[in-house]
Order: C-alpha cells, then sequence, then structure tokens
C-alpha cells in the first residue's frame, strides 16, 4: 500500500465516521440522552483532529485519533450490552434495568429514553392514562408494532461505529508510522540544517591569454 493511498483511504474513513457521528449525536440530541452526547461530541473533535493530522502530516494527531479509537470501541462495547442486556446487565431485577434504561444516559436529568423507542420503523404508541407509574409531568406509553425493537437499532448504530473504528485504527497506524519513518530519514540527512547548507559556486577555468597579432 502506497503513502498517498494509505493516507487518502484513512481520510476517507474518517470522514464516515463524521457523518455516522453527526447522524447519531442528532438523534441522541432528540432522545435527550446526555452521556451519549457528551461522548459523540468528543469523538467528532477526535475524528477531525485526524483528518487534520492526515492532511498535514502530523503523526503526533494520529497517534491521539488512534487512542481514542480505542475507547471509542470500548464505549460502543458498554453501548450494545446495555441495550441487549448483555452480561452483568442482565443480572439486576427488571424494574431496576428499566429505571436504569431511563436515567443512565440522560445523566439522572430526565426520563427521555431513545428517539427511536417511540419513532423506529413501524412503531404505534398509545398513551397509557391515569398509570400510576407515571411521573408528575411525564406520561406512560405503551409502544407496539415495531419491525425493529429500539434497543437492536441502537445496537446496529453502534455496531457500525466499531468497525469503522477498527478500520480507522488500522489506517491510522500504518500513516502514523510512515510519518515517523519519513520523519527519521529526514533528521537523518540534516533535519532542518540542510537549509543553511549552500553549494560552492563553480570556479570558472577560463583564462586570460595574451592574444598575437602578426605585424
Amino acid at each position: 500500500m502506497g503513502k498517498c493511498s494509505g493516507r487518502c483511504t484513512l481520510v476517507a474513513f474518517c470522514c464516515l465516521q463524521l457523518v455516522a457521528a453527526l447522524e447519531r449525536q442528532i438523534f441522541d440530541f432528540l432522545g435527550y440522552q446526555w452521556a451519549p452526547i457528551l461522548a459523540n461530541f468528543l469523538h467528532i473533535m477526535a475524528v477531525i483532529l485526524g483528518i487534520f493530522g492526515t492532511v498535514q502530516y502530523r503523526s503526533r494527531y494520529l497517534i491521539l485519533y488512534a487512542a481514542w479509537l480505542v475507547l471509542w470501541v470500548g464505549w460502543n462495547a458498554f453501548i450494545i450490552c446495555f441495550y441487549l442486556e448483555v452480561g452483568q446487565l442482565s443480572q439486576y431485577p427488571r424494574p431496576l434495568r428499566l429505571q436504569d434504561r431511563d436515567f443512565i444516559m440522560t445523566f439522572n436529568t430526565s426520563l427521555h429514553r431513545s428517539w427511536w423507542m417511540e419513532n423506529g420503523p413501524g412503531c404505534l404508541v398509545t398513551p397509557v392514562l391515569n398509570s400510576r407509574l407515571a411521573l408528575e409531568d411525564h406520561h406512560v406509553i405503551s409502544v407496539t408494532g415495531c419491525l425493529l425493537d429500539y434497543p437492536y437499532i441502537e445496537a446496529l448504530s453502534s455496531a457500525l461505529q466499531i468497525f469503522l473504528a477498527l478500520f480507522g485504527f488500522v489506517f491510522a497506524c500504518y500513516v502514523s508510522k510512515v510519518f515517523l519513518e519519513e520523519e527519521d530519514s529526514f533528521d537523518f540527512i540534516g533535519g532542518f540544517d540542510s537549509y543553511g547548507y549552500q553549494a560552492p559556486q563553480k570556479t570558472s577555468h577560463l583564462q586570460l591569454q595574451p592574444l598575437y597579432t602578426s605585424g
């Protein structure tokens, strides 16, 4: 893989990550999920840093971008486990799991959940009136008929983020290695001191000879 090909591929994956992160940020805003909103914002900043580092040949920025992708994969793995109730998250009693799903992603500031819970494909929302589970100005709803339940939509979104992050990590490591090798070779031949080097001026080998004329 050539240098230009690796850089172009990394920029393309960064752009895909940026589009996917912005799309996810919009729906998390609609659901008032503050924890994912904060994580998405940090991810967007890291992706922009990765694009800048690739275009400007900054290996340190790419290393920071690659390090963030490791954390990003872990966060999205947690999101998948959280919505699909995998591992330790499935050992709590059912009422506690529902309460956690309402509060954890919002920093315990609201009862808003995933936007896809009420707006998923084919979902029919029916308010439940006079429910004792309703709190003050919040209401209880019944959601039926969904072609794909919202936990699976959230899990698929996180799986896409992991897929893009893994490929971005591989190409970021490759491109940063290429940049570091170029920096080492540049320092070996003199680095910035080479700009002060001046080539010796050429000396003329022509000498004046006396001219004789016949008189």
